[in-house]
């Protein structure tokens, strides 16, 4: 079957959507990479109905961010998400896979803005055309430096102290490759193996890189995410690695590995910068 089909990654040059790639790629699939460095903008449509041109099945995972102060994050991601069911359904795409957060169903997460984008491009997806599979992530080890939580100043790292159920991505790489090709595509909720706190994760990640700055956790800028809300749901399905077989993967002169290109849900474990003096 994977030889007989044509699967197209948005956000292909991400987090999740390189390893994605490398992962059909292996498996003989004849994939179509979408991203901005391809010339493809989902948020203006530019190129995309042409990128999707013989796909059959398309897995998003794209990152789309306001570009200026005039567009909200909900605003930017609904447009996207339209651009992008439109032109999978002008384009007879017939499975769309879409990578989103799990819990953010919430209503805990009433006003928290990036969470409210992902339930409107959610509702956009169930209300299209385009058949579709959602795969609800946690968060990924990889967020342990992602700039949303994870500041640096002075020579001090500052974490806000979110309770997280970690996942790797690789283990979501490989979900998202076995929704795109399997024969039945029920959602998954998927999440890692032990609740740990992000300030916790952030100091064994600098360890291994040999960042020996102080980590310093501050309150949440929403309470619930330091309580328990991020960790999974009854139902979801448990897939290592734990922290530290995930922490002994990565080289430790060589953890970073932040796409450029910024399509990816979620950021590789780069190195923090201090901005102190900037």
């Amino acid at each position: 079957v994977a030889s007989l089909i044509t699967i197209a990654v948005i956000g292909a040059t991400g987090t999740a959507g390189s390893r994605v790639v490398a992962r059909l790629r292996a498996r003989d699939v004849a994939v179509v990479e979408i991203s901005r460095a391809q010339g493809v903008d989902v948020v203006s449509g530019r190129g995309l109905f042409q990128a999707l041109a013989g796909v059959d099945v398309v897995i998003d995972v794209s990152h789309p961010l306001p570009a200026d102060e005039r567009s909200t994050i909900t605003q930017t991601m609904a447009t996207a998400t339209r651009n992008i069911v439109g032109a999978c359904a002008a384009r007879d795409v017939q499975r769309l896979v879409v990578l989103t957060v799990a819990g953010v169903e919430d209503p805990v997460f009433d006003g928290f803005p990036y969470y409210e984008a992902k339930r409107a491009a959610k509702a956009i997806v169930l209300d299209g055309p385009v058949p579709a599979t959602f795969v609800k992530s946690t968060q990924w080890y990889e967020f342990a430096t992602n700039p949303a939580a994870v500041s640096s100043h002075d020579g001090e790292v500052i974490v806000q102290d979110w309770l997280i159920q970690p996942i790797a991505a690789d283990t979501v790489a490989d979900v998202l490759v076995e929704a795109a090709l399997g024969q039945t595509h029920p959602p998954r909720t998927i999440a890692g193996p032990e609740a740990v706190r992000l300030p916790d994760l952030t100091s064994k990640l600098l360890a291994r890189q040999g960042d020996n700055r102080r980590v310093r956790a501050v309150q949440p800028a929403l309470g619930a995410l330091g309580t328990g809300a991020l960790l999974a749901c009854d139902g979801a399905v448990v897939l290592g690695p734990d922290v530290d077989t995930w922490l002994h993967t990565l080289a430790p002169a060589a953890a970073d590995g932040q796409s450029a290109d910024g399509d990816g849900d979620g950021a590789a474990p780069t190195r923090l910068r201090d901005h102190s003096n900037t």
